[in-house]
């Protein structure tokens, strides 16, 4: 399963209403969820694989509901309620009032190398069977990631395939050197527990595709919107902020 297409420029066909509207490629907030660190996030333009500087890779995480009777849709409903649930304990997910519907933005309060990283997420399509996500410019890496449910021989299958390029040449270098592995641990272990939502012990399969080797280095420049230095010098410079989040 791959990610939607979005509709041609001055067409309206009957999933319009499941993408963000085209206006939508600057990212707004207008009410921080309390407890959520918002930076690198308002006014940040949403970035492609092709806006990013790194290797273009794919990589999908699938994982079987064997022996229920769920269905996708049931599935889809679920993960999008709990989402932020499945997630590892020292990330967090501060998810829309309204929801994962198309067009809404979301912050992220990440721990990458053990460091906080302050970033965000649009949603660019959900419908009742998948919903894609897509990332601002300064996150780790430039691209979608797809969660999707799907009946294959009878089983319900649930996935997570990311479609992306580090952004800049740092986190290229990250993801290099143990990036690539914390991510693959990431998705095993939010597939994990949303198997376990549903009583099974699922393994998860990961496949990991070198799509493009390249680096494009008229990328390069997007180091000056880095998340995880701009995060990093916020917090530096606002000491009570910083000591507050360590000390919960």
């Amino acid at each position: 399963m791959t990610t939607p297409q979005p509709p041609a420029k001055g067409s309206q066909p009957r999933n319009t209403a499941n993408w963000a509207p085209q206006h939508t490629h600057t990212l707004r907030i207008q009410n921080a969820p309390s407890g959520a660190l918002n930076l690198n996030v308002d006014g940040r333009q949403i970035t492609g694989p092709l806006q990013g500087f790194g290797s273009m890779w794919q990589k999908t995480y699938r994982a079987t509901l064997a022996g229920t009777k769920v269905e996708p849709e049931t599935v889809i409903a679920v993960w999008k309620e709990h989402f932020a649930e499945f997630w590892p304990t020292n990330s967090r997910f501060f998810g829309p009032l309204t929801g994962i519907a198309p067009g809404e933005v979301a912050l992220l309060n990440l721990a990458v190398g053990g460091m906080p990283l302050s970033t965000g997420v649009l949603v660019l399509y959900a419908d009742d069977e998948s919903f894609t996500l897509m990332t601002p410019q300064g996150h780790m890496f430039a691209g979608w990631i797809t969660f999707s449910a799907y009946k294959e021989k009878g089983e319900t299958l649930v996935q997570a395939q990311v479609l992306m390029r580090a952004s800049d040449p740092i986190y290229e270098l990250g993801l290099r050197f143990g990036g690539h592995k914390q991510e693959d641990i990431f998705w095993e272990h939010t597939l994990g527990k949303l198997a376990k939502h549903f009583q099974v012990e699922a393994p998860v399969q990961t496949e990991t595709i070198c799509v493009d080797k390249k680096w494009s280095w008229s990328q390069a420049k997007n180091i000056w919107h880095n998340s995880a230095i701009r995060t990093q010098v916020h917090l530096l410079t606002h000491p009570a902020l910083w000591f507050r989040r360590h000390g919960k």
